[in-house]
Formats: C-alpha cells, sequence, structure tokens
C-alpha cells in the first residue's frame, strides 16, 4: 500500500488554511484524513474515522483543549475543516468516572459540548480518539487488517507479525463502552503503536499528522505482506454467460426481489460486479458456508445486512421459480432472525426491510442492491471488500466475525441507522430510465431532469465520445451504450446492456429520431426505408425488448415516446419524417391497448421546433430571414410566443412518467400550434 504523503500537497494545504498555528494544524488533518479516504484498502464509504488534539479559545477569550473529530455525514475522502468538529475535551475527559453511558447520554453530551452547536454531531468514537493520549488518532477498516480481526487465533497471528507494538481490543459495539475498555488496553500496555479492535478494525497515532498517516500505512503493509505469503497464485478461467442471460437472470432476481416489497414501492437498482476475482471466489467449495458466516466488520452490516442471497448455479438453471424461492428463503430467514433477536429490546425495534442488499450469482457475479445506483455501488464495494478478507482469511485459519446477536444489535444500533439519512425520497428513487437518443439536445435534457428526480439512468447514443461527453455531465452512477439502434438486434441489446448494469428496466424513453426530408411523389426508396428504420421500427424494437424485461419484473413499467407534430400536422417536404412518425403515433395507441392490463403504460410527446436535430442555427437563421423575422419571433411563432426548450420536452416527459393513472396519451409541448392540437 503506498504512502501518499507529499511535502508539497501538505504545505498547501497549510498555506491555504491561513497562519493560525491551530488552523495549519487543523488543515493537516484534514490532508492526511483524504489521504486515508481516497484508498478504498483503508476505508470505503463513510468509514474510519480521524482526530486532532488543539488549543482554542472560547468565547471569553480563554485557552481550553479542544478534540477536532470526523462529524457524521462526512466522509474521509473529501472531508473538509467543517467536517471536523471541535469538541470541548475535559466534559469528555470526565466521563470516564461513570460506570455506564447511555447511547443518548453520550450523544448529549459530545453535542452539547461542540464548539460551534451549528456542527454535525461528533463520531460515535469520540470518546475512544480521546482517551488516546496522542495528538492524531486515526482508526481504519483496512482490507487486510480485517482479515487480521477475524481469524480465529487473531492473537496469535498479531504477535507473529508486530510482537508487542499492537495490543487487542475485545469486541465491544462503539460507544462509551468500547472507549472505556480501549483506554484500559492502552494504559496496560504501554509504549504501543496501535490497538486492533477484534472483529471490527486498526487505531494508530502520532505526535504529527504525517507521523499517524505513517504508521497506519507501515502497519496495513506489514498485515498485507504476512497475507500474501499464503494467497494462491492463479484465478480459476470462469467462463462468463452472454449479457443478454445475464440481464434475465438479473431481471427475474429484481421482480423476485420486489414482490416482498409494499405495494408501490420502487424495485432495488443492481451493481453487478464479474471481475476475475470475484468469479474465481464464486468457484468455491465452501461458498454456501461462506455465505452465512457474517461481515467483515459490524459497520458494514447497514449497507449490507448480515449475509448475501446466494444463488447456485442450479438455481440459475431451473429459473424463475428457482430463483423465486431463494428469495423467498431469504426474506423468511431474515424475518425470523429479526424475531429470535428483537424481543430482547421489549418491542422497540422495526423491522427493516426484509430483501437482501447483497447477492452472490454463482458464474454471473457479485450485486450490490439498494434504493439508488450510489446505495448498490457502496453494497457492491463492501461486498467485493468482504470477499477479499473471507478468501485471505480462510488460508490463514479462518474467517470468523461477530455473533448474531452481535450483529443484530449493529444492524438495528440508532446511531448506526443516522448514517444512512432520513430525508424526503426523490420521486424516482429506484426507477431505472434507458434514452435512446441520449447525448442529443432532447435525450440529454430529458435525463438530466429525470435525473433531478432521483432516477437512474441509462443512455444510448450513437457517437461513444458524445456519449461519454453526456454522461460526465449527469455525474456518477449513471451509465450507457453506443450502437447503431437500427442495426439487427440493436435494441435488445441495448436494453440488456442496461438490465446488466443496473439490473432491470423502469421506463423506456424512446427518443432518438432524425428528420428527413423529400416529397412524397418522388421520395426516394432508400431514403423512406431509412427513415422508417430509424422512426419507428427502432421504436418497435426497442418497445419489445423493453416489454420482454417488464414481464420478467412482473411490476408493469412505462414506455415514452418522442413523436413528433408531424405525425398529425404534415409540413410540405418532411413526408419521409412524417410517414414513419404517424405510424410510431398508432404504434404507441396500440402498444397502450394491449399492456395496459400488465400495468405497463405507454404515452408520447408531440414536439415542435426545438432547436436540436434538424433544426441547426443556420436553418433557424435561414428560416428567419426567409420570412423577414428575427430569429426569436420565428423560434416563439407559437400560441404563447415562447420558444419552447429542449428542457421543456424533458419536463413533459417527466409530469407523463409520474402520471400513474395514464395511459394512451400524447402530449403536445409546442406552445401552442393549433395546426397540430390533436382532435
Amino acid at each position: 500500500m503506498a504512502n501518499r504523503w507529499q511535502d508539497s500537497e501538505a504545505a498547501a494545504f497549510q498555506d491555504a488554511a491561513g497562519q493560525d498555528p491551530a488552523a495549519r494544524e487543523l488543515a493537516l488533518r484534514v490532508y492526511t484524513s483524504r489521504l486515508i479516504g481516497m484508498d478504498p484498502d483503508l476505508v470505503m464509504h463513510g468509514g474510519g474515522n480521524t482526530s486532532v488534539k488543539l488549543k482554542a479559545r472560547d468565547i471569553f477569550g480563554e485557552e481550553l483543549d479542544v478534540i477536532h473529530i470526523k462529524g457524521s455525514g462526512w466522509d474521509l475522502e473529501t472531508i473538509k475543516a467543517a467536517g471536523l468538529p471541535a469538541v470541548r475535551m475535559a466534559p469528555l475527559m470526565r466521563l470516564r468516572e461513570l460506570a455506564a453511558l447511555s447511547d443518548e447520554d453520550m450523544v448529549n453530551i459530545q453535542r452539547s459540548n461542540l464548539m460551534d452547536s451549528t456542527a454535525p454531531n461528533p463520531s460515535v468514537e469520540t470518546l475512544l480518539h480521546a482517551y488516546i493520549p496522542h495528538t492524531y488518532v486515526d482508526h481504519t477498516h483496512a482490507t487486510a487488517f480485517l482479515t487480521l480481526a477475524n481469524l480465529p487465533e487473531v492473537a496469535e497471528a498479531t504477535r507473529e507479525i508486530f510482537g508487542s507494538k499492537l495490543a487487542l481490543v475485545p469486541y465491544v459495539m462503539p460507544g462509551f463502552a468500547l472507549a472505556k475498555l480501549a483506554a484500559e488496553t492502552y494504559e496496560a500496555h504501554p509504549g504501543i503503536e496501535g490497538l486492533l479492535l477484534v472483529k471490527h478494525g486498526h487505531f494508530a497515532w502520532g505526535p504529527t499528522a504525517k507521523a499517524s498517516y505513517d504508521k497506519i500505512i507501515e502497519h496495513t503493509n506489514l498485515v498485507e505482506e504476512w497475507l500474501a505469503s499464503r494467497r494462491p497464485g492463479k484465478l480459476v478461467a470462469v467462463a462468463r454467460p452472454q449479457t443478454a442471460s445475464v440481464a434475465e437472470t438479473l431481471a427475474t432476481l429484481r421482480g423476485a426481489i420486489a414482490r416482498h416489497l409494499p405495494e408501490g414501492a420502487a424495485m432495488p437498482v443492481f451493481d453487478l460486479r464479474d471481475g476475475d476475482a470475484v468469479l474465481d471466489f464464486l468457484e468455491r467449495k465452501d461458498l454456501a458456508s461462506l455465505a452465512t458466516r457474517g461481515v467483515a466488520t459490524p459497520d458494514h452490516v447497514i449497507r449490507t445486512k448480515g449475509h448475501p442471497l446466494h444463488l447456485t448455479r442450479a438455481d440459475v438453471a431451473r429459473g424463475p421459480e428457482a430463483i423465486s424461492a431463494v428469495v423467498d428463503r431469504f426474506v423468511a430467514d431474515y424475518i425470523a432472525y429479526f424475531e429470535r433477536n428483537a424481543p430482547r429490546f421489549g418491542g422497540a425495534k422495526t423491522m427493516l426491510s426484509p430483501v437482501p442488499n447483497l447477492a452472490w450469482i454463482e458464474g454471473i457475479g457479485l450485486v450490490g442492491m439498494g434504493a439508488n445506483a450510489t446505495a448498490a455501488r457502496i453494497a457492491a464495494d463492501i461486498g467485493e471488500q468482504t470477499l477479499r478478507v473471507m478468501a485471505d482469511g480462510e488460508a490463514r485459519g479462518g474467517f470468523y466475525p461477530i455473533r448474531e446477536a452481535d450483529l443484530f444489535d449493529m444492524e438495528y444500533w440508532s446511531l448506526e441507522q443516522a448514517k444512512l439519512g432520513k430525508g424526503a425520497k426523490p420521486a424516482l428513487q429506484g426507477q431505472v430510465v434507458l434514452v435512446t437518443g441520449g447525448a442529443g439536445a432532447i435525450g440529454l435534457a430529458t435525463a438530466k431532469v429525470f435525473a433531478a428526480a432521483g432516477a437512474t439512468l441509462f443512455l444510448v447514443d450513437r457517437d461513444q465520445a458524445a456519449l461519454d461527453t453526456a454522461l460526465a455531465s449527469l455525474g456518477r452512477d449513471h451509465a450507457g451504450h453506443a450502437c447503431d439502434i437500427t442495426a439487427k438486434g440493436a435494441a435488445a441489446s441495448a436494453v440488456a446492456a442496461c438490465v446488466a448494469r443496473f439490473g432491470g428496466l423502469d421506463i423506456l424513453i424512446s427518443n432518438a429520431g432524425a428528420a428527413m426530408t423529400g416529397d412524397v411523389a418522388t421520395l426516394a426508396d432508400e431514403t423512406l426505408r431509412a427513415s422508417f428504420e430509424l422512426n419507428f421500427f427502432a421504436h418497435q424494437a426497442f418497445a419489445q425488448a423493453a416489454v420482454a424485461v417488464f414481464r420478467r419484473q412482473g411490476r408493469g413499467g412505462q414506455i415514452l415516446f418522442n413523436v413528433s407534430k408531424q405525425a398529425v400536422n404534415p409540413g410540405k417536404g418532411f413526408a419521409a419524417y412524417g410517414l414513419p412518425k404517424a405510424a410510431t403515433f398508432f404504434l404507441l395507441r396500440q402498444l397502450a391497448l394491449e399492456l395496459g392490463g400488465e400495468g405497463i403504460r405507454v404515452n408520447g410527446i408531440n414536439a415542435d421546433r426545438i432547436r436540436s436535430g434538424l433544426l441547426t442555427p443556420e436553418m433557424i437563421a435561414a428560416r428567419s430571414s426567409a420570412r423577414n423575422i428575427d430569429e426569436a419571433t420565428y423560434m416563439g411563432g407559437n400560441l404563447l410566443r415562447k420558444e419552447v426548450e429542449a428542457v421543456h420536452v424533458g419536463e413533459a416527459f417527466l409530469a407523463l412518467a409520474r402520471s400513474e393513472r395514464t395511459t394512451a396519451h400524447v402530449m403536445t409541448v409546442d406552445g401552442g400550434n393549433i395546426e397540430a392540437a390533436l382532435r
């Protein structure tokens, strides 16, 4: 593991903080926190915490000792000084005199001693950091240390690697009891360089930011080197199934999970990991046993649940009924797990959703699942790390994490659940939306509108470079597929790629098209056929592929077509465009008629005069000049006298998507064109 410290970078952080000595020290705390956070083999997704003990002045100008520690909701990779709130040390130290302290009182004391009352809640491990008498303290969940922490002979292995440099702290849930036990362990082993929290993670410290960070890297590399000597050499070559086959399995699994969700709840979004190391792991003969063992560190349970859903090759081969049966067993097992453990809390706990957050699918890969693509990615990242921990652990004596009761306590701990946030969910959270022509003006504007509403986007476009640019503008956790949608089988392949990426499909926005011109009486056959391929047959092919996924999921779905005012208001010289668009208009109505009973809604947009495709700046200039009007007047040539923009089309698509009792409807988005009004 590389040591990422750079003197020049550290100096830049300090210079940006100004000349105040305390601010400059805090800047170094921010810098090394980010160095730790950017390495997923040290911490991932909000895990770990860091602190620094400094002097500060209160409102009366009196100097006092404070500890700056990671605040709730901050991630080490992107943390700023504001994410390391200062807490008065004296009251925290006095708490050690108590025999017990409730979580609620601990949080209240920490919060009431913040130097800034508007700061985020200090970490639940604030007291542990405070009780270790070193200026800088770092806590990580390094992959190598998680392997070591879950070995059955962890004490012997730790002595072999570190001698007397590290002391072990038996597993205790984070909070006051763990802080006192860690402090007592530290004091019983003077001169140690760090602590290994059994089943949990690693602590190290130092007088400076660099010294503490150096210890984190040094210790982690010592464990890594010890583990590496027992790893098998080559990975097993595992043949990958076709994308279409993977998509069928994932859509079936998604539908099976959805049957255990409340009416109207969004299905989970998936994130498939099928690298060589994952597929090799899923070939293990002890896979069924490992699938029931638990999590690499208790912090992970809120993201992945206690264990994954395990689909064997036989389950996959037997099809939907077998897959559903495995999901049913998982849900029943989770309910039984809750019912075994909840009585200890006297009815104070409400069961979380019993569906899986992680799946192991033999021959296909590891699948993270979540309410959105970000949550799915986090679950998949943690799932992959856990596979590495398990593999290394089994090679060195075994992987034996915390027991069921401890796992339940952590999963249902209010302070742990608070990390997930409880804000109102976006309207389209969990909805996977495929947009054809996604890199074009209307397609991308529509994608942005849906992304803002919480949807997960999958863009399809012909040009890879344009697609990459479009996806970059959407931000992380969206994806795409480049292809010529008029090619044979392209629609089915694109939809399969979407399902393989996100597990399924909820809304198809069949948007791609192009306006081909020519008088019908003299129109070349090739031109008309080419226009039908793009402006009708591609729509039909994507609709067929989407319906197949909707039926496999069994939860309805939506198809939204970008039709055109040409379908009802033909323009002279636009026969090649209007004829297939009129056919698409009929396709929309026919599909709505046929699919309504399955809960599949089909609607569309008739737009006009949008700056995209055919309506280039050159054409706008030419038509404005020909009419002897300015461009603004030309673009606002409608009843409202206002230009219609691509974003307005996107917003109309969104309105239709949210109109739960509307199907077979076409909405005009043209500012008012009475000749194109539907009658």
